[in-house]
């Protein structure tokens, strides 16, 4: 069985996969069914039973998830048309903002609860933490990035809910980008070496190379590098490299390695281009929502 084409327009329309979203329910929703029928709901509500409920924040946030709410439903058999989105991915929300109305078969509804607001709330606080980087890096030309750190199997659902809070995805996988980690250099023998090893083997794909030191820095720009991850450097070398930068026209640079928000503004004014935070797929609390039950 798959999603129904309400669900699968409405994931469409988010920049999601409607394939990589339903792996991902299902595979959900069949971790609770894993050892048994739902047997707390079939004890307490009538098989005819259907109910209103609504999810709830209860505390302020950026909301992410929506399509994928709905994705659960549609899977556990409550279709499109019982759920009303009462605001859009992407929304900030305050502590007691309805953001779903449900009208469904109440069984059905209690077995897709957790799933549910586990999505929700796990891609919202994503994409809250995120929109604290967005606004903390606001006016300074600034973006902030994710990396690769995500939960196995979520990936496109987390840079989704990157992109909800107003950050930009690095990297999909190891095929989209190139980059060449320190490991690497050490592989080819040398940065220039690594540089044109990729060059030769995949022409013309986006290329990135990471430094930890000023001296790489200058060998990546004397190689042709047109962005550079500048990994653990204080500011001083942060500023050193943007200078270095200054004489390469077509370079940008990206600052990386245990970055706090407090100082997200310090290191844009640096003059790099980037942030990458893996934090925001790896550490964000999930953000706090509920489902009430408001009449049978």
């Amino acid at each position: 069985m798959t999603l129904s084409a309400v669900v699968i327009q409405r994931v469409l329309a988010s920049g999601l996969d409607p394939d990589d979203t339903e792996r991902a329910v299902r595979g959900a929703l069949d971790e609770d069914l894993r050892y048994g029928p739902d047997v707390t709901s079939a004890a307490t509500a009538a098989p005819d039973a259907r109910a209103v409920a609504v999810v709830m924040a209860r505390e302020p946030g950026v909301l992410a998830g929506v399509p994928v709410a709905l994705a659960v439903l549609d899977a556990a058999g409550i279709p499109p048309g019982k759920a009303e989105p009462l605001h859009t991915d992407g929304d900030r929300i305050e502590a007691g903002t309805e953001v779903l109305r449900i009208r469904a078969p109440l069984r059905g509804l209690l077995g897709a609860e957790r799933t549910l607001l586990n999505f929700l709330a796990h891609l919202s606080g994503i994409a809250t933490a995120t929109r604290a980087w967005a606004d903390a890096l606001s006016g300074t030309g600034c973006t902030v990035r994710d990396t690769r750190k995500t939960t196995p199997g979520l990936r496109q659902l987390e840079k989704y809910a990157v992109r909800c809070g107003g950050g930009q995805n690095h990297r999909m996988g190891l095929g989209d980008v190139a980059l060449i980690k320190d490991n690497h250099v050490v592989a080819a023998g040398g940065i220039a070496a690594a540089i044109a090893a990729v060059r030769a083997s995949a022409p013309g794909l986006p290329l990135e190379v990471e430094c930890d030191s000023l001296t790489q820095v200058r060998e990546a720009l004397e190689a042709g590098a047109t962005l550079i991850l500048l990994d653990n450097m204080n500011l001083a070398d942060l500023r050193a490299a943007a200078t270095m930068a200054a004489r390469y026209p077509s370079a940008r640079l990206e600052a990386s390695g245990g970055l706090r928000l407090e100082v997200a503004r310090a290191v844009a004014e640096t003059g790099v281009d980037f942030v990458a935070v893996g934090a925001l797929t790896h550490s964000s609390p999930a953000l706090d929502l509920g489902l009430d039950v408001l009449a049978g």
